[in-house]
């Protein structure tokens, strides 16, 4: 299982949402910052309204797994905050890391 840096900071997160790009879509919100560091760190938000602990899991789960399909081809040095959405429970990881691609694609994040 491939792993990668997490922003734990609510600073950091705030940083990237006042100050980075977004892109949006009914299933997911993606908002991207370039750092100083050289090391891409990914924060993954999923509010009360998506639903109980179980479906904001879910969907925790299931924007991970995408992004882990898409790691090896994402620049360093990136800021990344995905957001969920009430349509993302009920999509699977295949469908979320499509959407997730064409994101990434237009903020510049991902290798060509």
């Amino acid at each position: 299982m491939a792993r990668f840096a997490s922003l734990n900071r609510n600073t950091d997160f705030r940083t990237v949402y006042y100050l980075g790009k977004s892109q949006v879509d009914a299933a997911l919100v993606t908002y991207a910052k370039r750092n100083r560091e050289g090391v891409t760190r990914v924060g993954i938000t999923v509010g009360k309204k998506i639903g109980g602990a179980v479906r904001r899991n879910r969907c925790r789960r299931v924007i991970r797994e995408a992004y882990r399909a898409l790691l090896p081809r994402v620049n360093r040095g990136w800021d990344i905050v995905f957001v969920a959405r009430r349509r993302t429970v009920f999509l699977k990881s295949t469908e979320i890391r499509q959407i997730m691609e064409s994101q990434l694609k237009a903020l510049g994040v991902l290798k060509q």
